[in-house]
């Protein structure tokens, strides 16, 4: 079995190809049985689409390999603190773990801003895990934002 840093890294990989490509560096990969099932990175800017964000493509993704709705017994790795969208999604497709890089301050839906995952009202609570490769995950967030401003 591998180590949640092992699979943080793979979404760290992720981001960076998105980041490449001009998209915010957010990566996702969903694991079941030790074997990633699900990738993602953002596609916002390339598909026009506020919904293509990496924790909505890795869910469909992975969705496709179990071949049904649910992601029963399966943990997602994402290099960012997922939105109230993915956060909403996570509770749906019943992810049994969220291991999340690093906190976002201004719309962070797992701990920063509100709580989806842990919200009482809702049918399903998946484990949350914070801190995982936090520096680098950060890093490639100020990185990418630092130069977006020089280049305006």
């Amino acid at each position: 079995m591998n180590s949640p840093e092992h699979y943080m890294n793979i979404a760290l990989a992720l981001a960076e190809d998105g980041a490449a490509v001009g998209e915010v560096p957010v990566g996702v990969v969903i694991v079941k049985d030790g074997e990633i099932i699900g990738r993602g990175r953002n596609y916002v800017e390339e598909l026009k689409d506020p919904t293509a964000h990496a924790e909505m493509v890795a869910i469909r993704d992975a969705l496709k390999s179990v071949g049904g709705w649910r992601l029963t017994n399966c943990e997602m790795y994402v290099t960012l603190e997922p939105c109230a969208m993915c956060a909403g999604a996570i509770v749906h497709a019943r992810l049994k773990k969220v291991y999340i890089g690093t906190a976002d301050p201004k719309t962070g839906a797992c701990g920063s801003v509100m709580n989806i995952p842990a919200d009482s009202h809702l049918n399903h609570h998946p484990e949350v895990v914070t801190g995982i490769l936090q520096e680098q995950c950060s890093s490639i967030l100020k990185n990418f934002f630092s130069k977006l401003r020089r280049t305006k």
